[in-house]
């Protein structure tokens, strides 16, 4: 009952905010449709307390930086996002074009300043449309928000993190604040059902954008990686797994769970 719940609250808080964008879509600038999305991830996080029953806890505020900066985040859970864009101000976000897809999101999208990574068009087409991306985000001083494994990934796995997030620090001379996170645990990867309990998001130290970039992967996968595995373990009030490395999956799919959600 509390997964049906929230489902139904999730589509009907979509298409709501959604169709109030709409109307300011026309105007310059993106302050009102940016307030009108900060609006609606805290109110998606409203919902999964009062329906799905998951509190969210946030940690290491104190790590964000003044100005400009990189987010590189864990993506255990589809409602990654949902945590992380309220908590944090001028804040852009890299998507694939899949979203551009969806009925009216296109729109909003540019309007927010998603950068809109080309994913069908090849690799110099999707490098082109990342610079381009980052170009205007620093230009315009902002906040940038990716998830360097490329796929949402089952709680006591990661991916091979890629090297576009070092790529982007480099263009931009900002630096790049891990996040870690246990929400996989609560809400898995896209799944329909939830469990109740606290998903925690930690920011972690900032690192660097002056690494090299075999160095500066190795740093942000030990630093996200070992972090998340300390809060899923507080989150089951078990032991500590160290997380396996999996292969990416195929395009369009999700990789298969290794490991079950404990019960709140």
């Amino acid at each position: 009952m509390r997964s049906f719940l929230f489902a139904a609250s999730y589509w009907l808080l979509s298409i709501l905010y959604v169709l109030i964008s709409l109307p300011f879509l026309v105007l310059p600038g993106r302050r009102a449709v940016t307030s009108i999305i900060r609006s609606y991830t805290r109110a998606m996080n409203w919902a999964l307390r009062l329906f799905a029953g998951i509190r969210k806890e946030v940690r290491g505020r104190e790590h964000l930086p003044d100005g400009a900066f990189i987010i590189a985040a864990k993506h255990q859970s589809w409602g990654d996002g949902f945590m992380v864009y309220p908590e944090v101000k001028n804040l852009a976000f890299v998507t694939g074009d899949h979203l551009e897809k969806l009925p009216l999101v296109k729109g909003i999208l540019r309007k927010l300043g998603a950068i809109v990574i080309d994913t069908c068009g090849g690799g110099e087409r999707k490098a082109a449309s990342l610079v381009k991306g980052m170009t205007r985000a620093r230009e315009e001083g902002r906040r940038v928000l990716i998830y360097p494994e490329g796929h949402l990934a089952p709680v006591d796995t990661h991916f091979r993190y890629k090297a576009g997030v070092w790529h982007m620090a480099q263009a931009m001379k900002v630096p790049v604040v891990p996040v870690a996170t246990n929400l996989g645990l609560y809400w898995a990867q896209e799944a329909h059902g939830k469990k109740p309990g606290t998903a925690i998001i930690e920011f972690l130290e900032p690192i660097s954008p002056d690494l090299p970039k075999a160095e500066f992967l190795a740093r942000l996968t030990r630093t996200i990686e070992s972090r998340t595995s300390e809060l899923v373990a507080e989150g089951r009030g078990g032991e500590l797994v160290v997380p396996v490395l999996i292969p990416d999956p195929k395009k369009g799919t999700l990789a298969p769970a290794r490991a079950q959600p404990s019960e709140a």
